[in-house]
């Protein structure tokens, strides 16, 4: 079975006040040192994987800020990544990037080596909002940047978009579905803000300095994008994400879909071999243990069969076709119905999830509280 392939590039031009992700400020001799680390990694797996294991059909460059880089050092690090794995053909090869940090050149180079798909990380077209969420770039910045990337030859292309922002009104959001859907990207994902504990903008709600979302609005704002981004021809096909046919992503569907995935560099995460494994966040740490020949794993778990049939079962849910119950009987040797009888029929009870044609899936109303369904299989 082929692998999903992750690449970490913990490196951003300044970090976003939301933000809890594994990142560092950029500067030249760390990203040299980082990226050599992690083609020091790579050949660490290099040798341990099977052939079939070093196949790989999706490829994702996530961050940070992967295009805070040189062009020529990502694409450096391209050439590094098919030395030592097998990209098959097709493989759907994406590169995050902020709008901040896109020149069309740079993106026209990165066409030239492979990579065909782009994950702009738009998050709001009004600038007031941006500024909450100390993004580097204004809404200007957020059209030229899909703009660059046609021009450089992407034919697939992902924006990013936040609802719930401190500050932000029905019509702020409905406002920056509009402008999406303008640029015609061929996919759009659409994230409720979190705020995550010790972030200085979960601070400044916690100061009283800035009002979260109410909920009520934040679950407006959700229902308002399931129901107009279908009217203009995006599909929904999981939870937060819409695509035009055929324009899924193929990396993330290895997530929902519990097929092998490897993570490399500092904060990467992995589930290979029936375990699942975690890497050193901290740069120091991780930098040290590569160099000295070692795995940078920090955390690791072997996967049990309950653990396996839960995961599969709320990931499957995150999709909008649901869990395929036929493929869980042939993978585990066991019936859904038999395993979760009680919890699918209190969650059918409530109205949260439905049966039929041979899958589970959440209803409309399930989808908002998804998590709170999750739980019951945890």
């Amino acid at each position: 079975m082929s692998t999903g392939l992750y690449i970490h590039v913990p490196f951003c031009v300044k970090k976003c006040l939301y933000c809890d992700f594994t990142s560092y400020p950029f500067n030249p001799h760390d990203a040299r040192a980082y990226l050599k680390a992690v083609g020091l990694e790579m050949r660490l797996y290099g040798k341990l994987l099977t052939g079939e294991e070093r196949e790989v059909s999706s490829l994702f460059i996530g961050g940070g800020t992967p295009t805070c880089l040189p062009a020529g050092e990502l694409i450096d690090l391209i050439k590094d990544i098919g030395d030592v794995f097998k990209l098959l053909p097709g493989c759907e090869i994406t590169v995050e990037a902020n709008p901040g940090t896109i020149a069309r050149e740079g993106l026209a180079q990165l066409a030239e080596v492979g990579v065909n798909r782009l994950s702009v990380g738009v998050q709001s077209f009004q600038d007031k909002l941006l500024k909450v969420l100390g993004r580097i770039h204004d809404a200007g910045t957020a059209y030229k940047a899909v703009q660059a990337a046609r021009e450089a030859g992407f034919e697939n292309v992902n924006i990013d978009l936040i609802f719930g922002i401190p500050g932000q009104t029905a019509g702020d959001w409905q406002e920056t579905l509009r402008c999406a859907v303008q640029l015609s990207p061929e996919h759009i994902a659409v994230y409720g803000l979190q705020l995550e504990e010790g972030t200085p903008l979960e601070r400044a709600v916690a100061r009283g300095q800035l009002a979260a979302c109410p909920e009520d609005l934040e679950l407006s704002m959700y229902r308002t994008a399931i129901d107009f981004l279908p009217g203009h021809g995006y599909e929904h096909y999981e939870i937060s994400n819409f695509a035009r046919p055929g324009k899924q992503s193929v990396h993330n569907l290895k997530y929902w879909l519990v097929f092998p995935y490897l993570g490399i560099g500092a904060g990467a995460h992995s589930c290979l071999r029936g375990r699942r494994f975690s890497n050193e966040t901290s740069l120091e740490l991780y930098l040290d243990k590569v160099f000295r020949g070692e795995y940078p794993v920090k955390d690791w778990e072997v996967i049990s069969e309950r653990m396996a049939m839960a995961e599969f079962m709320f990931l499957g849910l995150r999709l909008l076709q649901g869990v395929d119950l036929g493929l869980f009987n042939r993978r585990f040797g066991k019936r859904a119905e038999a395993v979760y009888g009680s919890q699918i029929a209190r969650l059918a009870a409530q109205g949260l999830v439905e049966a039929g044609e041979g899958r589970l899936r959440l209803t409309r109303q399930g989808l908002p509280v998804a998590n709170r369904v999750f739980r019951e299989f945890v």
